[in-house]
């Protein structure tokens, strides 16, 4: 009969965990039930085998069915991937958690820190349809019976980390709140390995030794060791507002916004321009454990509501708090979120935020930061320590695209395989350039260019990402990756091991250093010296194009004084023709004073392999691939119209020039287009919602287009049309095919 209480009690306290509203909830009834059921949560390799055995709970089976298919994932090896390894995580945000999950599912021992002790920010995130799937498989409907019910495709920040928390702790991972970070603690004498500076100093992870470090702090905080890029645009304020839900169903008939914007219903805003006051650039309404309001609104319009008191041309100081009256910005929020609803929240009141005050927000999106690199080793006394960013510290998002916590869970993921590698023994080189190779592709990473196939995601980037070449980046190329201990012997002897390495490194650059001088020789005003200032002028780099292309680029036409027009010129034609995005923008890499050596050596290799002949073996397995597609191709393509199936594709027309047009306006619609929303192709600027074919409407990929300079119309099927009209005579190169292939499944 005691027995018979005892699992009772146990049964409801998991009820109770499962159910709780609130981290500290969350973590007293997890304590509870470890004591009930006698199980040491310290112990993390058996931790989660001794909780399903002890808990005989017909709720708790249908979750570990979840996580033991999760767990008895390849990639985990049965977690002993990672059995050595012992993990810090800093933060306990979406991301952090999400890494965590992942590292204990590898078998290592993990040990988060978060600095609150609460979960208090109601914003929504906006969910891409594989973390959707994602959460669901950890179990996310079990603790949260709401979640994405119908078609909703968001969650509030607070709901996602309480059901990240609640998965972390029941596989093993140690959450701690309430815990300041304060910095690394190199290796010394009295301790073997690494530990970490906390505050208060007596808290027990103050103890914890660890071999790998994984940053999720936040986007201001950022370790030692990694440098951050700066995106700046044109001025841009955002502003949230959380509004408490009732959860009527008058509140429930209330029609979401997914994203409204001038561009396309001028009307509207124009109507709450006139009868507001309020002017904005777009609007989100998404409804969860909040009605969530999120715009962005115009600085006149600001001003002359009272929201800014006084005008300044330095963001910073614009928005400075003693600049913004604060009753002014919740009656601008109010008033636009009842206009943008019709009226039907009729009792819009705040929620309260962190600090008990109404939960509205105003903030400055005009420049974000994006870091150099996701990984690094140090090494002190002999002790290796693996770093890793992820979540905002990689790369901050930007919110009207819905990229944050999408982006941030491939990070996670790719972290995960990171630490694989390095549980596994892989060299560390290796391991860094591995992640930095997976690095590139994660900020062009959208719905439509990942795999569909979402079931089958995995820490695996290639089960994701459907074109990723691990090895993009070499070994070689990531030596400044290293922090190593110059003193102590273990160094040294990395340093004596590694001299082939180096000199492999310099061969490399040298050898890529005379490709480049070979084929540009004889060219006037061109004498490449090295990687950075002579290639200032723009003119090596068409030179290097004109030497394989010459219709590509007429070579007399170029002034060496018009630095930037050069460089528009050859980035242009590399990334439309080759696929080959720009290393930087034409205006950087006139008015920078150092030019980034290792960015060059890379963007010039992706040239040099672009225009390297293929094998005869890589030419015919390509070409019966095509021909295979051939029914497929001729579905997808848009009729042919006779006037334009020439007998052979026509050669493209020499470039003289690039025409310019305001950056301020999408060349097909003629509305302001904000920097950080554009796409630059042929010298113009188009929103990435106006960079369709107008034929058959399809979204276009720079470098799958034809531009018709008459019309000024932007065309998918040009490659289509000479494959269907001319199969037998298909003579390109290895890019140009995969390049079109990759396209072709996208779209």
């Amino acid at each position: 009969m005691a027995s018979q209480d005892a699992s009772n009690r146990s049964h409801a306290t998991f009820d109770l965990f499962i159910q709780a509203p609130s981290c500290e909830e969350v973590m007293q009834h997890f304590a509870d039930l470890c004591r009930q059921l006698d199980i040491d949560p310290k112990d993390f390799r058996n931790f989660y085998t001794q909780l399903k055995e002890k808990l005989n709970y017909w709720k708790a089976k249908a979750l570990w069915s979840k996580l033991d298919k999760r767990a008895s994932h390849a990639d985990y090896q049965q977690g002993k991937a990672c059995t050595k390894n012992k993990c810090l995580v800093l933060g306990a945000g979406p991301c952090g958690l999400r890494v965590a999950i992942e590292l204990a599912l590898l078998g290592a021992q993990v040990v988060v820190l978060e600095k609150r002790e609460s979960f208090s920010r109601n914003n929504v995130l906006h969910l891409w349809p594989y973390t959707i799937c994602d959460l669901r498989g950890l179990g996310a409907k079990k603790f949260y019976g709401k979640f994405c019910s119908g078609s909703l495709d968001h969650i509030s920040i607070r709901q996602l980390q309480l059901i990240l928390l609640k998965v972390s702790l029941l596989l093993g991972v140690e959450v701690n709140t309430g815990v300041e970070f304060q910095g690394l603690i190199e290796p010394s004498g009295e301790n073997g390995s690494w530990m970490a500076k906390l505050q208060p100093r007596s808290h027990p992870a103050s103890a914890f030794q660890f071999d790998v470090f994984i940053s999720a702090g936040g986007g201001r905080f950022v370790p030692d060791g990694f440098k951050h890029k700066e995106l700046r645009g044109k001025l841009a304020i955002g502003i949230t507002a959380n509004f408490v839900n009732g959860n009527t169903a008058a509140e429930a008939q209330v029609a979401e916004i997914s994203g409204v914007a001038r561009i396309y219903n001028q009307k509207f805003f124009q109507e709450l321009l006139t009868e507001t006051g309020i002017d904005l650039e777009n609007i989100v309404y998404y409804k969860d454990d909040t009605h969530y309001f999120v715009m962005t609104a115009k600085k006149k319009s600001l001003l002359k509501k009272g929201v800014i008191k006084q005008d300044y041309s330095d963001a910073e100081q614009l928005l400075a708090p003693e600049n913004v009256d604060h009753e002014a910005l919740c009656h601008y929020a109010h008033d636009a979120a009842h206009f943008s609803t019709g009226g039907k929240l009729s009792d819009l009141e705040f929620a309260q935020n962190h600090a008990n005050q109404p939960d509205v927000a105003m903030f400055d999106f005009t420049c974000m930061h994006r870091a150099e690199n996701a990984s690094l080793v140090r090494e002190r006394r002999g002790r290796k320590l693996l770093m890793g960013l992820v979540g905002d510290c990689l790369v901050e998002p930007f919110w009207p695209l819905g990229t944050g916590i999408a982006r941030g869970f491939m990070a996670a993921f790719d972290t995960a395989w990171m630490v694989r590698s390095w549980g596994m023994g892989v060299p560390h080189f290796k391991v860094l350039a591995e992640r930095e190779s997976i690095y590139q592709l994660l900020s062009q990473t959208t719905p439509e260019n990942t795999s569909k196939n979402y079931a089958a995601y995995s820490i695996n980037p290639k089960t994701r990402y459907q074109s990723v070449n691990l090895s993009s980046i070499q070994p070689h190329q990531v030596q400044n990756l290293y922090d190593g201990d110059k003193s102590h012997p273990s160094t040294r002897k990395l340093k004596d091991k590694g001299s082939h390495t180096h000199q492999d490194s310099v061969s490399g650059f040298e050898e890529l250093l005379k490709w480049c001088q070979k084929h540009t020789s004889g060219y006037e005003d061109v004498n490449i010296k090295d990687f950075t200032q002579s290639w200032r002028s723009g003119l090596a780099l068409c030179a290097l194009i004109h030497h394989f292309r010459p219709k590509l680029i007429d070579m007399a036409s170029l002034d060496k004084s018009n630095i930037v027009h050069n460089n528009q010129l050859a980035f242009s034609v590399l990334e439309k023709e080759l696929g080959i995005p720009p290393v930087m923008s034409p205006s950087d890499l006139a008015n920078s004073e150092h030019i980034d050596r290792l960015s060059m050596v890379l963007y010039l290799t992706q040239v040099r392999s672009a225009f390297s002949v293929p094998t005869k073996g890589n030419f015919i397995y390509l070409f019966i691939y095509v021909l295979t597609l051939y029914d497929r191709l001729s579905s997808l393509a848009p009729p042919v119209s006779p006037e334009l199936a020439p007998d052979m594709a026509p050669e493209p027309e020499p470039c003289t020039s690039v025409p310019m047009t305001n950056s301020e306006e999408c060349y097909f619609c003629g509305q302001r287009v904000y920097v950080l929303e554009r796409i630059s192709a042929e010298g113009k600027f188009f929103h990435r919602s106006c960079f369709n074919c107008h034929r058959c409407g399809i979204t276009l990929r720079l470098g799958g287009y034809t531009f018709d300079q008459n019309t000024g119309a932007l065309s998918f099927y040009f490659f289509f049309q000479w494959v269907i009209t001319k199969r037998s005579m298909f003579f390109c190169t290895y890019n140009s095919i995969s390049q079109f292939y990759n396209q072709t499944e996208d779209n």
